[in-house]
C-alpha cells in the first residue's frame, strides 16, 4: 500500500503513476473523509506531497500512531523550514529517525506530467534499498526515475532553484533578453553550489537533475508559480495581489528570507537571493534589483 499525502496537482500525480503500475493507493488531505490514522495504517511508503507550511502538522499527527520501522517516507515537498532552515527530509528523519526517508525531485512540472509528456526525476536516500524500491514504484515509460545517495543535495536543487526562477520571471517580464537570462541561470547555479556545498551536500549532485535540471524548467516555464511570481512583480503588480491570485504555493518567496538569513550567518555570497529578498520585500523595483547586479564590483568567474 502507498499513502500519498496531499491531494494537489503533485500528488495526484504520483498517485496516478504509483495506481498505473499496479500499486494499491491511498489519498489523504486535510478535505478528506478517510481519517490520516486508516490511511496510513497499511502503508509500506507515505509520500508527502504538501506544503512547507503543512508538514509539521502532519507529522504531529503521524507521531501519535504505531508505523513500522520499515515504512519509507518519501519527501516530496520543496522548502525550508522558517524556524530552523531545515530541510524537509531532515524534519521527517529528526522525528522518525528509524525510519528510511526517501527525497523525490527533478524538473517535474505537474501540469506536463498530468497530460503524459516525458519527464525524469531523481529519488535520493541514505539507505540505497529505499531509494531502488521507490525508484520500482514510480518508474514508467513517461516518468523515468534515477536513485542517489546524497539526499541533502537532491533536496537543495530543487529548494534553491526557486528563488532564481522569481529572478528569471523578473528577467522575462522586464524583457531583458536571452543573453540576461543565460548569465542569471548561471549565476544563480552558482550561488545554489556555493550554499549546497556549505550546508554539506555534493557539489556534483547540483549539475544533476534535481539541480541543473530543474532550474532549467522552472526557470523557463509559464506553469512555475515561482517563475510567474518575478513575471508579474516586473509588469508592476504587488505581491500581495499575485499571492491572492496564485494557485499554490510559491515556495521561492519563503526559501529567499531563509536563505537571506542563513547566508548574512555564513557570510556567504549569494547577490540574486539578495536582490530577489529585497524586491519581495518592495525594498526595490525590478530595475533597481538589475541595477543593483550589474554594478557589483568585477571579480572572476571562480574564486578559490
Amino acid at each position: 500500500m502507498i499513502t500519498v499525502i496531499g491531494a494537489g496537482a503533485w500528488g495526484s500525480n504520483l498517485a496516478t503513476i504509483a495506481l498505473a503500475n499496479g500499486y494499491d493507493v491511498n489519498m489523504w488531505s486535510r478535505r478528506s473523509n478517510l481519517s490520516l490514522t486508516r490511511a496510513v495504517r497499511d502503508a509500506e511508503v507515505i509520500v508527502s506531497a504538501i506544503s512547507m507550511q503543512g508538514i509539521r502538522d502532519v507529522i504531529e499527527q503521524l507521531q501519535g500512531l504505531t508505523l513500522s520501522p520499515q515504512t519509507i517516507f518519501v519527501s516530496a515537498t520543496k522548502g525550508l523550514d522558517p524556524q530552523t532552515a531545515r530541510t524537509p527530509c531532515q524534519i521527517w528523519q529528526d522525528t522518525f529517525p528509524r525510519n528510511p526517508i526517501v527525497v523525490l525531485s527533478g524538473p517535474n512540472l505537474s501540469k506536463e506530467i498530468e497530460k503524459g509528456l516525458p519527464a525524469a526525476t531523481v529519488v535520493a536516500s541514505n539507505t540505497a534499498i529505499a531509494a531502488s524500491k521507490v525508484q520500482l514504484i514510480f518508474s514508467s515509460n513517461r516518468f523515468r526515475v534515477y536513485t542517489n545517495l546524497d539526499p541533502l543535495g537532491v533536496e537543495l536543487g530543487g529548494t534553491l532553484k526557486n528563488v532564481v526562477a522569481i529572478a528569471a520571471g523578473v528577467c522575462d517580464g522586464l524583457q531583458l533578453g536571452t543573453n540576461a537570462k543565460a548569465a542569471l541561470v548561471a549565476r544563480g547555479l552558482t550561488e545554489m553550489v556555493r550554499i549546497g556545498v556549505h550546508w554539506g551536500a555534493q557539489q556534483e549532485t547540483f549539475y544533476g537533475l534535481s539541480g541543473l535540471g530543474d532550474l532549467i524548467a522552472t526557470c523557463n516555464s509559464p506553469f512555475s508559480r515561482n517563475y510567474q511570481v518575478g513575471y508579474q512583480l516586473a509588469g508592476g503588480r504587488n505581491l500581495q495581489e499575485i499571492l491572492a491570485n496564485l494557485q499554490g504555493a510559491a515556495e521561492g518567496i519563503n526559501t529567499t528570507t531563509v536563505l537571506k538569513q542563513c547566508s548574512q550567518r555564513g557570510d556567504i555570497s549569494m547577490p540574486i537571493t539578495e536582490q530577489v529578498y529585497c524586491l519581495l520585500q518592495a525594498q526595490v523595483t525590478p530595475k533597481e534589483a538589475l541595477e543593483g547586479l550589474m554594478l557589483r564590483d568585477i571579480k572572476p568567474e571562480y574564486q578559490q
